[in-house]
């Protein structure tokens, strides 16, 4: 695995999938600013990184992310602390840009900051005994790293008020039935599945994908008929790749695409 940064994020390449990972086990991977300035630039590297078509985000040891480390949240209200308070928003719209589809591996534990962090996700892999929750109004305050936005565009208002204004904890099984995870699996099993899942994205096309997830994307932020413009747009790009043409060839010869992103 290469580290970045500092150390506290690491990129592990494998072929067209790159699986980036929070990488403070010793702390149970809690996010501290440096952390997610790390996780940041590992982000960056990834979609910088033409051969790569899906990204992982995986939690170094036996949790995902305990949440934002406790000393740092407190410390940061003083005006004195020069914590950089755009560090986490900057980090999830880093992930939410990115060109690749990213698949978070929800592992024994995701509350508070580290339930927003996977939201900008594509996809979500949970296991099944996770404590994944928005716990902030137990703490004095409520989610406003995007949990208040981004949440009820997955789920829907009255599902996502649920989650953020009782402050518990979501039953994994309850999260896919309202559709806030993807697949519910063994603890021990998160991370393969997470890559897994990851793969199956990586036999797709490269320009596809990305694509497909810029129109998916914008289809929350635009009108009907500015989505769909976009999306026409978008395809009629598309019709001039070798990718496209290789597509349909493939299906004509009954065999396996050779994508290559171009």
């Amino acid at each position: 695995m290469e580290s970045v940064g500092t150390g506290l994020a690491a990129i592990d390449w494998n072929d067209r999938r790159a699986d980036v990972y929070l990488s403070r086990p010793d702390k149970r991977n809690a996010m501290t600013v440096d952390l997610m300035r790390d996780l940041t630039a590992a982000f960056e590297r990834v979609d910088e990184a033409e051969d790569v078509r899906a990204a992982t985000l995986l939690g170094e040891g036996p949790v995902l992310s305990a949440g934002m480390d406790l000393t740092m949240m407190r410390d940061r209200v003083d005006p004195d602390s020069g914590i950089d308070r755009d560090v986490f928003p900057d980090l999830l719209e880093t992930i939410e840009d990115l060109r690749q589809p990213v698949v978070a591996g929800i592992k024994r534990a995701a509350p508070a900051g580290a339930f927003e962090l996977t939201l900008p996700c594509d996809f979500r892999i949970i296991g099944e005994n996770a404590r994944y929750g928005l716990l902030e109004v137990t703490l004095g305050t409520f989610p406003h790293g995007g949990g208040t936005q981004r949440l009820p565009r997955l789920i829907g208002l009255s599902k996502a008020k649920e989650i953020v204004l009782t402050g518990e904890f979501v039953d994994p099984e309850h999260a896919a039935e309202i559709g806030l995870v993807h697949e519910v699996c063994p603890d021990e099993d998160v991370d393969e599945r997470t890559k897994a899942f990851a793969d199956r994205l990586c036999e797709n096309a490269p320009l596809g994908l990305e694509y497909g997830k810029r129109a998916l994307n914008a289809s929350l932020e635009m009108p009907l008929e500015g989505g769909l413009a976009l999306e026409r747009s978008l395809g009629h790009e598309l019709d001039d790749t070798r990718d496209y043409r290789e597509g349909f060839e493939a299906r004509l010869e009954e065999r396996e695409p050779e994508f290559r992103g171009e």
